[in-house]
Order: C-alpha cells, then structure tokens, then sequence
C-alpha cells in the first residue's frame, strides 16, 4: 500500500508532496482509496462533504468504531502525515481477519478531505462541514491563491458542491473514533516508546501583526529620519521566542508580507502572522498578551502604527476520557509495550470531531520530531508497532 501511494502528488524537485484538496494529486488520492475499500469487499461511501468511507458490517446500524486520518498535505510536505493514519487503518483491517476476530459492532475506516488546508487556507475542512463547524456560507467564501471557490474546485472535480454541509446522520452513526497520526514532535523518541495516546490538543490561535511605517529611500534616508517598521517586526519576533522559552509554550512567525517590498525602498508596511501554542489557556494568553505588549513598545520607540488582529482561535480538545482510559487498558494489557500519554500542539480531524463524538488519538515515534518537510519520517518497525496497536484497540472497541 505504502508503495502504491507513494508516487501520488510527489515533487521530484523537493521530494515533498502537493496533494492540495480538488485537485489531480488528490483524485488520485481518493482513487487510491476506493481501490483500497473495494479489493476488501468493503462497502465504499463519498459522503457529502466529500469525505470517503469504506465499511465492514452496517453503516446504517450505529454504534461504529471509525479510523483513518486524511491523505492531502501542506505544500511540500512529508510523507506520513495524514497517509500513516490511512495506511495504518486499511492494514489493521487485514490484521483483524488475519486473527479471524468476528466484530460485533460496525467498522469504518475513513479519508477525510482537506485536513491541512492547504489551498484555501483552512484545515479540516471536510470534518469541519460535517460537524456543522463551518456553514456552507462559510466554505463558499473559501478561495485559493488563484481566487478559484472552494465550490468551483469541488465542482471541477467532478462532486456536487449544493450537497456540502452538516451531517448529523452520519455522526450519529458513530460510537467512537479513533485517529492513528504519526507524533509531530520528539516526545516518543525522547521517551523510548513506539506508539503514545493523545491526552489533549493545546489550545492555540493566529494573530496577524501589522507594522505601518513610511516608505522612503533605503540609500538616501538617514537612519534617525527612518519610520522602518522591519525593526520593530524584527524585534518582535525575537520577543515571541524569548516569552514562548519563558513560558514552555511555542511561537512562531512563519508569514511575513512586506509592502512594497523593494530591496532599495524603506517599507511602509511589514505584516507579520503569529502562530502560538501552549499546554494550557492561561499560558497560551501569558505569551500573546507578552508578545503584543512587546510588540507596542518597539512600534512607539521607532514611531511606528500597530494593529493586531486575532485571525483564528480553537480552545483545548480534551479527548474523551473514558475512551482515552480504554484505549490504555486495552494496550496495558501486552507487556512488551508501554504507551505513554502526551498532550500535542497539531491539530487534527478528531480534534474537530470531539464535541460531536468520543474520539481518541495514537501516536507513531517520529524519531526526529520534523513534521511538515520531505524529512518526515518514521521507521518501518514502529508503524509496524502503530498498526498492531491500532488492530488492538479496534479489537478491543468492536468485540465487546
């Protein structure tokens, strides 16, 4: 399987991948993905929203214990964010009818669409319209860098855009989901284990920074005569690293938009996006409310206009308790592995889904932590490690 999906959306120039929502690397995708489902004899769906699934037993029963991830990616991204979860479902199903398990509730395995949001610029796409967390409305705003709708994509792809929006039916179905990831850190490998359990997904947000200044001669200008907001950005994102250190949190400005953006012109105008994550909402609002405080005094001391603006908030995701525990019960019960549970700064399709359904995470060790880059990577052994683990815990749910 992994071999098969491998080629699909690959740049031969970074070795990452393209496989943005609507497009030809995600048909393929998507393609992949039936192919999967039908070779099992198992029942394939493209619901609404565009999101597939493949089931064993009756979909319409109820009560389904439900697994996958999402197989699009960010721009030249890795190869096992989103994929691993997929992958990892399909060969789970092969290791239950290996063992000769008979289930006794309905099993899904599921690809949801546009998890990383990266063409139009929001994630989770597809489990957001199906939990009602982004309206039709909402979505046909949604544009890509060429200022093609999420609709038109839909549609040029060959799906009916008029059916996309909550499906409560479809989540009714549901009695648990459980979401395979590869771990987007370090904390697997520091502590030596193969597989973890996700306990929550921190609260984080997108705060855009605008520095306005003056646009002047950048060979002519004198230094004190200078309104250059580049310095006061700059500045800024040296307080965002040291306030996230302080903090234990994280901060990031990964997006900077410069007008008018000449290498002999002074700006007038740097635009800079935060992205800051914490382990919980009051250090979360410590660092922001540090860094924006920051921010103000730089733009006062060179004469520069600020504006901050909050773009995006999502709270914690607690994940379900109840299943969490059962999760690490039914793992506990194997000696040759222990499973520790660990909070994560990504978001995922089961952080969206957590307020309609139980829903539960695994993680893979990543050995070096790199996420979202061609050097994304997990050893055959531990995604080996991952699927086994996934097999029990849906043996464990769907037996009982």
């Amino acid at each position: 399987m992994w071999r098969d999906l491998a080629p699909i959306g690959r740049n031969d120039e970074s070795g990452g991948y393209r496989r943005y929502a609507w497009t030809a690397a995600d048909t393929d995708c998507r393609a992949w993905f039936k192919d999967q489902a039908e070779s099992r004899g198992l029942t394939y769906e493209l619901d609404r929203n565009g999101n597939q699934w493949a089931w064993l037993g009756d979909p319409a029963a109820g009560d389904a214990v439900v697994t996958g991830s999402h197989l699009d990616s960010v721009p030249d991204g890795g190869a096992f964010d989103g994929p691993l979860g997929v992958v990892s479902s399909f060969a789970a199903l092969d290791e239950l009818r290996r063992r000769g398990v008979e289930l006794t509730r309905p099993l899904a395995l599921t690809n949801f669409g546009d998890e990383e949001g990266a063409r139009f610029g929001l994630a989770c796409v597809g489990s957001r319209l199906t939990a009602g967390r982004l309206t039709p409305e909402q979505a046909a705003q949604l544009r890509d860098g060429d200022g093609v709708s999420l609709p038109q994509a839909m549609e040029r792809a060959g799906y009916d855009p008029e059916a996309i929006g909550p499906d409560p039916e479809r989540l009714a179905r549901i009695g648990a989901f459980v979401e395979l990831h590869v771990e987007q850190g370090r904390a697997l490998d520091l502590s030596g284990d193969a597989v973890g359990i996700a306990s929550a997904i921190w609260p984080h947000g997108r705060w855009r920074f605008d520095f306005r200044g003056e646009a002047n001669h950048a060979g002519t200008t004198r230094l004190v005569d200078r309104r250059d907001p580049m310095l006061s950005y700059a500045q800024t994102v040296l307080a965002a690293r040291r306030e996230a250190e302080l903090a234990g949190a994280v901060a990031t400005f990964g997006k900077i938009s410069v007008e008018p953006n000449g290498v002999n012109a002074i700006p007038s105008l740097v635009r800079g996006w935060l992205d800051s994550r914490a382990a919980d909402q009051q250090t979360l609002d410590t660092v922001v409310t540090a860094v924006e405080k920051a921010a103000r005094e730089y733009a006062d001391a060179h004469g520069i206009d600020l504006e901050t603006v909050r773009e995006s908030f999502t709270p914690v995701v607690e994940f379900d308790h109840a299943l969490r525990d059962e999760l690490g019960r039914i793992l506990g019960t194997d000696e040759r592995l222990t499973v520790p549970v660990l909070g994560t700064g990504a978001g995922h399709d089961a952080g969206i889904l957590a307020d309609s359904v139980p829903t539960a995470m695994l993680f893979v060790r990543n050995p070096t932590g790199i996420s979202h880059s061609p050097a994304e990577h997990a050893a055959e052994d531990d995604c080996l490690a991952g699927v086994s683990a996934l097999a029990d815990v849906l043996e464990g749910l769907a037996c009982r």
